[in-house]
């Protein structure tokens, strides 16, 4: 955790969605389908996915036709109940939170910028949801409000909760048995989504 990000916020979400637009740009170049394009990331990762569908929308191009967000970056709440309750859980905990913060913007006022809390921004035209949450995770309380606030937006949005896991478990699945069923229903939605 000594290294810090070589371009602080908001780079990352630039890079992500320049990545998106080469993929609808170029998709037919290695058989891809560009309008069948959906995004997913995990915590940090999760809050990219969704900027990218903003930014989409905002941009006046396509939007992904579904997004899998998984224990994503939502919100700036650090006394949200999650992170009350899973301070100094591991592997991800409060003060690691505050070092991302500290490291990525350039001020801690910057967290409540819409695009870090989501919670905040306009969520209408966002495409088709699952977030997936781990219960052992300070981020899990904001997931939940994100699903919450994308539903108040008129957004078809699933929420899973996985018990007794924590933050980075999806990853986990050839042990994790909650692992393998998060997967299998991100890959059922994504299919259904994407019509395949």
């Amino acid at each position: 955790m000594s290294e810090r990000p070589e371009k602080k916020f908001p780079a990352a979400h630039m890079v992500a969605f320049d990545a998106y637009q080469w993929v609808l740009k170029n998709a037919a170049s290695f058989n891809g389908n560009p309008a069948k394009i959906a995004v997913a990331g995990e915590s940090a990762g999760g809050n990219l996915a969704a900027n990218v569908s903003l930014m989409a929308r905002d941009k006046k191009i396509m939007v992904p036709l579904y997004a899998v967000l998984v224990y994503p970056v939502t919100n700036n709440d650090m006394m949200s109940e999650s992170y009350t309750k899973y301070a100094n859980a591991k592997p991800l905990n409060k003060a690691m939170m505050g070092w991302f913060v500290k490291n990525y913007l350039t001020s801690e006022a910057q967290s409540a910028d819409p695009r870090i809390s989501l919670v905040k921004a306009n969520l209408s035209g966002f495409p088709k949801t699952l977030i997936i949450g781990a219960e052992i995770d300070p981020l899990a309380s904001e997931g939940k409000l994100l699903s919450e606030k994308l539903k108040a937006a008129n957004v078809e949005t699933d929420y899973e909760l996985y018990e007794g896991v924590t933050h980075e478990f999806f990853g986990m699945a050839a042990v994790v048995p909650q692992a393998k069923e998060a997967q299998a229903l991100a890959s059922k939605k994504l299919k259904a989504a994407l019509g395949l």
